[in-house]
């Protein structure tokens, strides 16, 4: 089974070809529409079943490639902050952007 390893969002993914994966939307909002395909270039580390390459910290010229399935808000976050006996009660509440993707290859370089 090929997979690999990303970095997006500050955080690391394991992903496979054909998985669906959720991540945090960044910023650059132009290359997140749905259809359009998308290139991860923080490659970590990828495996073909007989050989694992792994980056320090990442491989060069390796890439993930993935499309854009949807975008959107996740559920509501509620934050309570309370002091007691002071009258201090706050509550707000917070919705995480999100991008849904489907990664369709993995391309690692061939090391000997």
């Amino acid at each position: 089974m090929k997979f690999a390893v990303i970095k997006t969002g500050g955080k690391q993914y394991k992903v496979a070809e054909g998985e669906t994966l959720t991540i945090e939307k960044l910023s650059d909002s132009a290359n997140w529409e749905v259809g359009k395909k998308v290139v991860f270039k923080e490659v970590l580390l990828t495996d073909d079943g007989e050989k694992t390459i792994l980056g320090t910290p990442t491989i060069s010229g390796a890439t993930v490639t993935a499309e854009v399935i949807a975008t959107g808000k996740s559920k509501k976050v509620v934050v309570i902050k309370y002091k007691p006996k002071v009258r201090y009660r706050v509550k707000r509440g917070h919705r995480q952007l999100f991008t849904k993707v489907k990664i369709s290859k993995i391309d690692s370089p061939a090391r000997s």
